[in-house]
């Protein structure tokens, strides 16, 4: 009997000293170097509006309090007068403590909650490469300069390559909390980040979004998250090319991973079509100046059954010299299907590693977006 009274009176106590209601926040933030009376402003990003003050308080005695409902699990900013740039704190239920430092909010510090807790683990963690690089500019800005200055390429390379593999270590750190951290809201805003990359690895973000926790799937980032990720199964941009396989005009079967180049394009087109005609001029002017320097180009045609004739006619007049591949089959032809193509003419630029870069651009356009990723290293 006394251990459940024991177990009662523990149990009352911890509620008794609870200061967060369910689903309740209190952020208690400190900030050193500012004037008591300047403003704190606490902010969310809202995809239509941009951002949105939810509310203002006053520093007082180096302090400042924010407390009310949480709407959702959200990251939201706050805007200190005085301070550049924004400090950024993860709303969640319970009492946040936040300290800011107002010459780098990467050293603020979080704790109180699970999330934000993290928030603090992860910037750590780029703290620690952002000193690398300072450390290494440090040391090697002159010899830098006098290698630029006496057009010491070797060395211009080599410093460059070590600058870069300490940048890599922030991305590998990255992959790293991500597949380490699945119930971190941290690991959401990480994984939604990925697809800001040039050419996202979708076949990376899908996996991390599928080992995700439940809760945090049916957040709102989450959810714009499963959305791109639905995107990217039909192949577009940003997308990894499927491979397909087909004969060409002599009958051998070609892939598209032999015929993949610096950069590639699909080109699906056939001999009936008078609008992929008539863009077939363009076509064979950019290959025949940007070949040489690693452009490949590889036709698909949705000719119909028994047009091989017209086809292989329409190569040689249109003077088409790059790979040709047709399954003859009209319509029903199955790379079109996987590729989603409804239409035609219809393109697909892939870079080295295979991804959709731009799709359907012509002209200029097209001529640019093939230019800038041949000049890529």
């Amino acid at each position: 009997m006394k251990k459940i009274l024991l177990l009662l009176s523990l149990s009352l106590a911890f509620v008794s000293c609870k200061n967060v209601g369910d689903n309740e926040f209190i952020l208690n933030g400190t900030v050193k170097g500012v004037a008591d009376g300047k403003t704190v402003i606490l902010e969310r990003n809202s995809d239509s509006l941009g951002v949105i003050a939810m509310d203002t308080v006053k520093i007082k005695d180096g302090k400042f309090k924010f407390e009310g409902k949480v709407p959702e699990l959200s990251m939201y900013s706050l805007t200190i007068e005085g301070i550049q740039p924004r400090s950024y704190v993860i709303l969640e239920e319970g009492e946040i403590n936040m300290e800011i430092d107002k010459d780098s909010v990467f050293k603020n510090k979080l704790s109180g909650t699970y999330h934000n807790e993290e928030l603090t683990n992860f910037n750590g963690i780029g703290l620690k490469v952002q000193k690398k690089l300072k450390d290494f500019e440090g040391v090697n800005q002159v010899k830098m300069t006098k290698a630029q200055q006496a057009k010491d390429t070797a060395t211009i390379r080599s410093l460059r390559a070590q600058y870069g593999a300490i940048q890599k270590e922030m991305e590998e750190s990255t992959y790293k909390y991500i597949e380490e951290h699945p119930k971190s809201f941290v690991t959401v805003l990480l994984i939604h980040s990925l697809f800001n990359s040039y050419a996202p690895d979708t076949k990376r973000i899908e996996g991390y979004f599928k080992k995700l926790d439940p809760t945090l799937k049916k957040t709102s980032m989450g959810k714009r998250i499963d959305i791109k990720v639905q995107e990217f199964l039909t192949v577009g941009v940003g997308r990894q090319a499927p491979n397909f396989s087909a004969p060409n005009a002599e009958g051998k079967t070609v892939s598209l991973t032999e015929s993949m180049g610096k950069v590639t394009i699909i080109d699906f087109w056939a001999s009936w079509c008078g609008p992929c005609r008539a863009a077939n001029p363009e076509m064979v002017a950019l290959y025949s100046e940007l070949h040489a320097k690693g452009l490949n180009i590889i036709g698909v045609s949705l000719d119909k059954p028994g047009d091989s004739a017209k086809w292989i006619d329409a190569i040689a007049k249109d003077g088409l010299t790059w790979t040709q591949v047709s399954n003859l089959k009209h319509w029903d032809d199955p790379i079109a299907a996987t590729y989603g193509v409804k239409q035609i003419p219809t393109l697909f630029v892939l870079n080295n590693k295979g991804v959709v870069v731009a799709k359907d651009v012509h002209g200029a356009k097209l001529k640019t977006v093939v230019t800038q990723l041949l000049n890529m290293p």
